[in-house]
């Protein structure tokens, strides 16, 4: 019999000793593994997120994640920040869709006619504004979230989207 599953479990006992018949053991998520650091530690990835805890949530995962996130509050901020990247397209756009200032239903056709599909759009909001998530849609975003989904794939979605280019990753041999 195998029982490195038992092993892995911290033994045989883990669920008896919580007297309660059925209960499963809880496991907290592994810590996501950094990503290599871009060597001009441009931000790839920018968002408009004004609250609080999800501002917090979204650096603390990009921190351990070793990944840069800008957050801007208006247009004229973002567009000034691609001016400075040059050629360069951000990989991603973090809308929180109830950020009024942000005003993401006009802001993001006109992210989506500039970038086009070099870059990804989405968007996040409350699981029950079905109306608010059909126009998000309408209007270009690539994909709209409940808050909870956002918060669970936010780790892979930061990973995917701040990940070096292939061409920036490869090493080049010495000559």
């Amino acid at each position: 019999m195998d029982h490195s599953y038992r092993a892995a479990m911290g033994g045989e006992n883990r669920n008896r000793s919580s007297g309660r018949p059925g209960s499963a053991p809880s496991y907290s998520p592994a810590e996501p593994e950094p990503l290599p650091q871009r060597e001009d530690g441009a931000s790839r990835i920018f968002a408009f997120v004004d609250d609080l805890f999800f501002r917090s949530k979204i650096q603390e995962t990009a921190r351990k994640l070793n990944v840069n996130v800008e957050f801007f509050r208006a247009e004229k901020d973002l567009t000034e920040r691609m001016k400075h990247n040059g050629e360069e397209k951000p990989s991603l756009i973090i809308f929180d869709l109830n950020n009024v200032a942000a005003k993401p239903l006009t802001l993001i056709p006109k992210l989506k006619a500039k970038l086009k599909k070099e870059t990804s759009i989405i968007g996040f909001l409350s699981h029950v504004q079905g109306d608010l998530k059909q126009k998000a849609h309408e209007v270009g975003a690539d994909m709209v979230l409940p808050r909870s989904a956002f918060s669970q794939n936010l780790a892979q979605l930061l990973r995917r989207h701040g990940a070096p280019d292939e061409a920036e990753g490869a090493v080049t041999p010495p000559a």
